[in-house]
């Protein structure tokens, strides 16, 4: 069956939560009516955090795009990190977009300096790595991590007052003018730390959605 007026954005962990997060940022940017569809990786772990976890949600990705990818007008792969974009984006001629590069491009269209806050201090290493092969680390003015779980990223009781403090630094101490949410489930705070702190912030899921849209064949019926 042929899903050509459909694009799939792609939770690779297995946090079905995670996914409905996903969903309602993607819907509340740009409405139901466009054609989205939500899927979870259940193989996959059930956060995204360490180098071990990358790599095995980059070989769910991998096999779940040999086999599906070209069903779709376009692929989202809605992690911070980009787990197995770059081989998707090999194998399959539909477009495949990453949720970090995603993000980072339109938060670079937004400022001039653009502030990272990450899930765990542990992923910024390789987040900069990651900024440094696709050419847009110039963009960064620094990132701080939450050091939250994945799935209690976006719990305002447990995650709102280490947001917050980053976002501070970020732009205090870092000279940020911008902000860019540096994981999926955090979506459902941004609107209030833009509200708070009265800059700019990007949510990568809805930045990523756009990126679909725009580069998807076949999407809308004629």
């Amino acid at each position: 069956m042929t899903l050509r007026n459909t694009i799939a954005i792609v939770n690779p962990n297995s946090s079905v939560h995670v996914t409905d997060g996903i969903a309602q940022a993607v819907l509340r940017a740009h409405g139901a009516s466009e054609p989205f569809t939500f899927l979870t990786l259940h193989d996959g772990p059930p956060g995204i955090v360490t180098q071990a976890d990358v790599e095995l949600a980059s070989s769910r990705v991998r096999a779940w795009a040999a086999s599906s990818a070209d069903r779709y007008g376009a692929v989202v792969v809605a992690c911070f990190s980009d787990p197995g974009v770059a081989e998707a984006q090999a194998a399959s001629a539909t477009p495949v977009i990453g949720l970090g590069e995603a993000g980072l491009r339109q938060a670079a269209a937004r400022g001039e300096r653009v502030g990272v806050i990450a899930v765990a201090s542990v992923a910024i290493e390789r987040h900069m790595r990651r900024w440094q092969r696709l050419g847009l680390a110039a963009h960064v003015a620094g990132e701080r991590g939450l050091d939250v779980s994945v799935q209690a990223s976006g719990d305002p009781e447990v995650a709102w007052h280490p947001m917050l403090k980053a976002a501070q630094r970020l732009i205090g101490e870092d000279g940020a003018d911008v902000l860019l949410l540096g994981c999926a489930g955090m979506a459902g705070l941004a609107a209030r730390l833009e509200d708070t702190v009265g800059c700019p912030v990007v949510e990568p899921c809805a930045a990523a959605a756009s990126a679909a849209l725009a580069l998807a064949t076949d999407v809308r019926p004629a």
